[in-house]
């Protein structure tokens, strides 16, 4: 009998650790910018939630954030600890929480590029110069603080123009990500706009109505852009070593469905200073302090 209380009490206390165990482990947050609509964005991270909690062995939840400067904002709160980035959110984020880490970027971000699009009525052609006729026509990025919809678009205008976009175009508008971008400048409420070109490619093989009357008319020179960036505190707070496993885990991510989602063909480490061009950039045009 004694035995059987015992075996008991024992077989109680180690469900009970356990429970305690998994009460005390800590839930990884982790967001995107948000450079598409809400209900693609859930799709899209929902699966790489799953995936990275199995990988990791920690419970890992994808939350969603309303603007880009929300997605710094979280990050910097310790609302959110993973966040896959832009090049410039993601300098944002780690200047905002000392320690921080660009841990992996697409084999694509390297050197990611943006296009300029026109719509079919303005008549611009596509060309490997920039578009000197666009001149006094309307043009919007995409939101603020995009490295592919804003921060590189404008160090180009300004570049080839010697003009700041306000000046050069009639009209200058912020769509808020690139999917909007694409149907503003579909139909015609403005007549250029600029966006990643990942977007349109993504358009084009769907076939999406947008495409039809918007054409490709120049593409920037390459420059470095997304990237997985983890909070400097995350090994204090989910155990020595987890950095490097997160950085394994989104590096051998190799499932086709998930890498579409991004779409990436794949993952390859990144680190801050991949990111120093950025950065150099958004302080010459007195985006970053």
């Amino acid at each position: 009998m004694h035995r059987l209380i015992g075996g008991a009490v024992a077989a109680l206390g180690l469900v009970l650790g356990g429970i305690a165990a998994s009460a005390q482990t800590p839930t990884l947050y982790f967001s995107a910018i948000p450079d598409d609509d809400e209900t693609r964005l859930m799709e899209r991270f929902g699966k790489v939630a799953e995936y990275l909690s199995e990988e990791l062995g920690v419970d890992v939840q994808y939350v969603p954030v309303k603007s880009y400067a929300a997605s710094v904002t979280a990050f910097r709160n310790d609302q959110i600890q993973l966040a896959w980035f832009g090049g410039l959110s993601g300098v944002q984020a780690r200047l905002a929480v000392p320690g921080s880490q660009a841990l992996a970027q697409g084999t694509e971000d390297g050197a990611f590029v943006s296009y300029f699009i026109a719509h079919e009525s303005t008549g611009l052609e596509p060309s490997e110069d920039f578009p000197l006729d666009a001149a006094g026509m309307s043009f919007t990025f995409g939101a603020q603080t995009s490295t592919s919809g804003r921060l590189m678009p404008e160090f180009h205008i300004r570049e080839e123009t010697g003009k700041a976009p306000e000046e050069f175009f009639s009209q200058v508008g912020f769509s808020g990500d690139h999917g909007q971008t694409l149907r503003l400048v579909s139909t015609g409420a403005y007549q250029v706009g600029a966006l990643n070109y990942t977007v349109y490619d993504t358009a084009v093989a769907e076939g999406a109505p947008e495409v039809a009357t918007t054409r490709v008319i120049w593409k920037t020179p390459p420059y470095p852009d997304y990237n997985w960036t983890i909070r400097g505190d995350a090994d204090e707070r989910f155990g020595a070593g987890f950095t490097e496993k997160v950085k394994q885990a989104l590096i051998g991510m190799d499932d086709p469905e998930l890498l579409a989602s991004f779409p990436r063909e794949g993952f390859v480490e990144a680190t801050n200073d991949d990111y120093a061009p950025i950065e150099e950039t958004g302080r010459a045009l007195g985006i970053l302090d």
